[in-house]
């Protein structure tokens, strides 16, 4: 239980800081309002940080389903712990969502534009096509899930060392490869939030785009199988 709660509070960090920088630069009214990709890219990196911190000591700082199906292609975590650690993960990024809204209350009031409070909580693409937005997630999530399985220990996961070098990942992956999809790179951080968007009472809220919702749970899960595969052929392990 313990490792439930050490991903569920390290995942809910994770998006105070991701979706409150976004909210930051998105909503109406704001200290940040239009303050750029770097002030997002950089919070969600801070995000990953402070998380991996919380966690790491108690469950190994997965913080994302398709991190520890990584982990688990790879034999470096138990497959019977899964479901416990991907419910935690899910239920902390609806936590930390809330959290935000519950911030941004007034902002989100005072916003007009219904994308942007979606984009608050889920990831959209620039260009919508819905094979190659696939394709970059699951390049972003290679690239994620293959430094994080060099960084792993054996039979855990990420320690309390790795936190600054997988935030860096982050926020390099972010930088480089977020521009097409917003770069979810994790089920949970995009269905938790998504899921909070359609049940919160936001003013002026357009539909939570569920036709688009699959993208950032399957590409990341096929890149994160990728990467273990990749690392297991190639003498990781």
């Amino acid at each position: 239980m313990n490792q439930f709660f050490a991903e569920f509070f390290g995942t809910a960090m994770i998006l105070v800081f991701g979706c409150g920088a976004v909210a930051n630069v998105f909503l109406s009214k704001t200290k940040g309002n239009n303050s750029g990709w770097i002030v997002i890219t950089f919070g969600w990196a801070v995000g990953v940080f402070t998380g991996v911190l919380i966690a790491a000591p108690v469950s190994g700082a997965h913080l994302n389903p398709a991190v520890t199906l990584a982990l688990v292609l790879a034999g470096k975590f138990s497959a019977s712990l899964m479901p416990l650690y991907i419910s935690a993960q899910l239920l902390g990024a609806m936590f930390g969502a809330g959290l935000v809204w519950l911030a941004y209350k007034k902002h989100f009031d005072a916003t007009t534009d219904a994308d942007s409070k979606l984009a608050v909580f889920s990831t959209m693409p620039n260009i919508r096509s819905y094979w190659y937005n696939l394709l970059t997630e699951i390049i972003g999530t290679y690239v994620l899930a293959l430094a994080v399985l060099y960084m792993a220990q054996p039979d855990v996961g990420l320690g309390a060392l790795n936190a600054l070098p997988v935030a860096i990942v982050v926020l390099g992956i972010g930088l480089s490869l977020g521009g097409p999809t917003g770069y979810a790179i994790n089920p949970a951080r995009d269905l938790g939030p998504r899921i909070m968007h359609f049940f919160l009472p936001i003013p002026g809220k357009r539909d939570s785009d569920w036709r688009y919702c699959w993208v950032p749970i399957l590409g990341p899960m096929i890149g994160a199988a990728l990467a273990a595969m990749m690392f297991v052929l190639f003498g990781g392990v």
